[in-house]
């Protein structure tokens, strides 16, 4: 089945093209450069965006896997979990559509859409396994029993941790997004440097937590001049707390689901020390370790043009009145 996959959660327009499981286009218009003045994403601005380059985007989604319109069997669309206003225009151009062409309509979770970028990336990903989905909106585990079957087993009770390393790049003056220039000072500083709290430590959960750890490193360092700071050992100690929570919950996730293998998905997957600690840490534990491609680790329409394909599967479908829905738990498949 060729699905038509529509991405506009936050601030990525994208479009693609999944067949029987092959990305045939991925196309993702990126808003980075309109909102780093802003120092972050600005929801206003990013729907208004979103209404301008959408068809364009479907366009060349079309054109660069060489089919029409009328090729089209399906169409998937991010429906719940993300900007109201950003949202909803993903979810109208796929209605369109979907009365035009007359063919089904799907709405699908943001975060099932992670997941299917971890499956899409890993096709032979061991069911059941335990997914860390971690970006700027989101740090959520997920116990992923088999295809559209899920549990969550814990999430973050404030921040994200992309949006923890969004407000303390910020703070040190490095600009916006985060995460990738924190990565790459931190290859150049001392992980030792600063002792910054590994969160919930003792609660016996595997909830997560960032506000604190950002609110230690402002505090540590309010007042101070920042061109005087040691910024890439800040940078490196910040990102270590971070990387050490996030691993040390999700391999604690997976050894009391009693699994095996883990997935990591979302755009902090990238992060080159979370990647090479989630190496030592699951060799030592004796998981195994699948990571999304770093192609797909961000917001994308692939991995919702695959979730849709699922969904279809198991005989889901929606009509005309999908809604736009902001904060919506993730469900599993009736």
């Amino acid at each position: 089945m060729l699905v038509l996959g529509i991405e506009t959660s936050c601030d990525e327009t994208a479009a693609a093209l999944v067949a029987d499981g092959h990305i045939l286009s991925n196309v993702v218009a990126s808003q980075m450069d309109l909102h780093a003045s802003f120092g972050g994403v600005v929801p206003e601005v990013a729907a208004r965006k979103h209404v301008e380059v959408i068809g364009y985007v479907i366009n060349e989604a079309l054109g660069s896997a060489g089919k029409a319109l009328e090729d089209v069997e399906a169409i998937a669309v991010t429906s719940r979990y993300g900007l109201i206003g950003c949202l909803v225009v993903g979810v109208a151009a796929a209605k369109a559509l979907a009365y035009t062409l007359k063919r089904p309509l799907v709405g699908i979770h943001h975060i099932e859409g992670h997941i299917f970028a971890n499956i899409l990336s890993n096709p032979h990903i061991p069911m059941p396994h335990v997914c860390l989905t971690v970006s700027g909106g989101h740090t959520m585990l997920v116990y992923v029993k088999d295809l559209c079957q899920y549990e969550v087993l814990g999430n973050t009770l404030d921040d994200a941790a992309g949006e923890a390393f969004d407000k303390v790049a910020k703070f040190l003056g490095l600009g916006f997004p985060g995460g990738p220039v924190i990565d790459r000072l931190a290859a150049q500083g001392d992980r030792t440097a600063y002792n910054f709290p590994r969160p919930l430590r003792r609660s016996g959960t595997v909830d997560f937590s960032f506000s604190g750890l950002k609110t230690a490193v402002v505090n540590r360092f309010k007042g101070s001049d920042i061109s005087t700071l040691p910024v890439s050992d800040i940078a490196a100690s910040f990102q270590e707390a971070v990387v050490e929570h996030l691993v040390s919950k999700t391999v604690q996730a997976a050894s009391r689901a009693d699994v095996s293998a883990i997935g990591v998905t979302g755009g902090v997957a990238m992060n080159s020390r979370l990647r090479e600690v989630f190496a030592e840490r699951c060799r030592q534990e004796g998981h195994q370790l699948f990571f999304t491609r770093t192609d797909l680790c961000g917001d994308n329409a692939a991995m919702v043009a695959a979730a849709g394909a699922a969904r279809l599967a198991h005989g889901e479908s929606a009509d005309l009145y999908l809604s736009a829905v902001p904060n919506a738990p993730l469900e599993s498949a009736a």
